[in-house]
């Protein structure tokens, strides 16, 4: 079906053949590329649906927000106008995070505007907890080892989202992470403050969910800790599958009452009860307070036990989580992973390297100490660390200590020293070397799929014949850096470096990179461009 954004049309829905809506006469290609095939959500503001790409191979899967203002009076248009800038400047900004949605396009047309995302397939919380039922403490303190590196990136970019709740988290199909979606209620702090009625304008039609969002954001004066109560209020619905409206409250104090529906440790019910505090003072002010007080480290070791008795394919009712790769191989539930990483740790500390935390983080384009919560593996969602801890492995490897170490399960070599090293025909699928130094490297004919490359030094490094399928290259520097042959479909090489770059024969299909970029590169007829196509550019 070819559906029509037009909102006056009496009859949007059209056969997927049509360009042009049999209804209402309107254009149903949407910049000459994207059509809409159904909807995924209306409110009073906009609404949002799923689309294709036709421009692109295979016609894609995307997600358009069309943001309608109900009245046209001029001050709604330009209200409506900054949101929209806010929203695409902020997934702009901060949408390079592998647990946060890409923003791939953004435009005006006849006083609407559209903003295309990338498109998130799995299943909410919400249909998570409604399918499988309410999550134990063991499945919520699990998702917030997940969750809560995440929201410390988007405050630490000055971002406050400012609608967290089980239908805007998404457990991923794909890899079975957790990404949050839907940034359009986002506040960014600004350096200089602008002036309270014009906070108001803007706030009153961006305040989040009643019942998730605390009294000051309801008053229009949200912060970071905002984030933190509807985080515990999330924490609340998976807990009980009970939605706030369903729940009492104090009148007295405004306090959700909440104890009696669950059965939680009291330390984790204190944890709780800090997060759902209803003055914005006595409420964690950080994630990182809260992974501190949660003390995950030990509780991974619990579920490293608990993963002993799964069976291959089946549901984990306690996290509503599966692991299809129990058997064998990388693990892809968020559990097994970490299960995995407890068993490298314990191998590690017996072959009498320093003991302590992975240095690096990958989770933004910041150095891996500027962060106070840091995710040890970005790329496979293992534990967490914090600063000030000692480094687990050296920062400069030699080539046998990085497959060493890569063979007893670790993943995470972000910010690590690795230039010139020989590592031809290595396998290191999915491994992490954000920030890292790879100048010079021997990557030949290298097993790289999925692997995070980004704001790496690759300079001059030869990659020649590197399976780099769904690589992430985002600012990654590659002047001169040798790629004849190599398999770059799907991967991501938006801003990164390419001057000089040899391309020869490369696989550039279904890849995110400009001509510009390309321009800048070597490039002959047996270069497959994102196209599918062969030819220079």
């Amino acid at each position: 079906m070819s559906y029509c954004l037009n909102s006056g049309c009496p009859n949007p829905q059209n056969s997927l053949q049509t360009d042009v809506c049999q209804a209402c006469g309107a254009k149903l290609l949407l910049r000459d590329r994207y059509r809409v095939i159904q909807t995924l959500g209306q409110g009073g503001f906009g609404a949002t649906f799923l689309a294709i790409d036709e421009s692109l191979p295979g016609h894609p899967n995307c997600v358009i927000k069309q943001l309608r203002p109900s009245a046209t009076a001029p001050h709604v248009l330009d209200m409506a106008r900054e949101l929209f800038k806010r929203e695409a400047e902020t997934l702009g900004r901060i949408g390079n995070h592998p647990q946060l949605p890409r923003l791939l396009d953004y435009f005006e047309a006849n006083q609407e505007f559209y903003l295309v995302q990338e498109y998130v397939s799995g299943s909410t919380l919400q249909q998570i907890v409604k399918r499988d039922g309410p999550l134990t403490e063991h499945g919520v303190k699990q998702f917030l080892s997940e969750i809560l590196p995440v929201l410390e990136y988007i405050h630490t970019n000055r971002v406050i989202h400012r609608d967290i709740k089980p239908a805007n988290i998404i457990r991923r199909d794909q890899d079975l992470k957790l990404v949050l979606i839907d940034f359009g209620a986002v506040k960014y702090q600004q350096q200089s403050q602008t002036s309270n009625s014009e906070q108001t304008a803007f706030t009153s039609y961006a305040i989040g969910t009643p019942g998730f969002a605390p009294p000051e954001q309801m008053a229009m004066r949200p912060v970071p800790a905002s984030d933190i109560y509807a985080l515990g209020v999330t924490c609340i619905y998976l807990l009980t599958g009970k939605s706030p409206k369903d729940l009492d409250y104090d009148p007295t104090t405004g306090e959700l009452l909440w104890q009696k529906y669950v059965h939680i440790s009291d330390h984790f019910a204190k944890v709780l009860e800090n997060m759902l505090e209803v003055s914005v003072k006595q409420r964690y002010q950080t994630a990182e307070r809260i992974f501190r007080e949660l003390d995950l480290e030990p509780y991974l070791e619990s579920l490293e036990k608990g993963m002993a008795k799964q069976n291959t394919g089946s549901k984990r009712k306690s996290g509503g989580y599966r692991d299809p790769d129990s058997t064998g191989g990388t693990p892809s539930s968020p559990a097994a992973r970490a299960a995995m990483a407890i068993r490298a740790r314990q191998k590690l500390d017996s072959t009498g390297f320093q003991t302590g935390s992975i240095r690096g983080s990958g989770l933004d384009s910041r150095p891996s100490n500027s962060s106070p919560l840091r995710n040890r593996d970005n790329s496979t969602g293992r534990g967490r660390e914090f600063a000030g801890e000692k480094s687990k492995i050296p920062i400069r490897l030699d080539a046998d200590s990085v497959q060493t170490y890569y063979g007893k399960g670790v993943r995470d070599f972000a910010s690590h020293d690795l230039n010139s090293l020989s590592l031809q025909r290595a396998n290191l699928s999915g491994a992490n070397f954000h920030q890292a130094n790879l100048s010079k490297i021997n990557l030949q004919g290298a097993v790289l799929s999925n692997t995070d490359f980004g704001r790496a030094n690759l300079n001059r490094a030869n990659l020649r014949d590197a399976n780099l399928v769904k690589a992430y290259m985002s600012n990654a520097d590659l002047e001169g850096a040798d790629l004849r042959g190599a398999d770059l479909s799907s991967a991501y090489l938006l801003n990164a470096n390419l001057r000089g770059a040899n391309l020869c024969g490369a696989n550039l299909t279904g890849a995110k990179l400009t001509e510009e970029q390309l321009a800048m590169a070597r490039t002959n007829w047996m270069t497959v461009r994102p196209s599918g196509k062969r030819g220079i550019w």
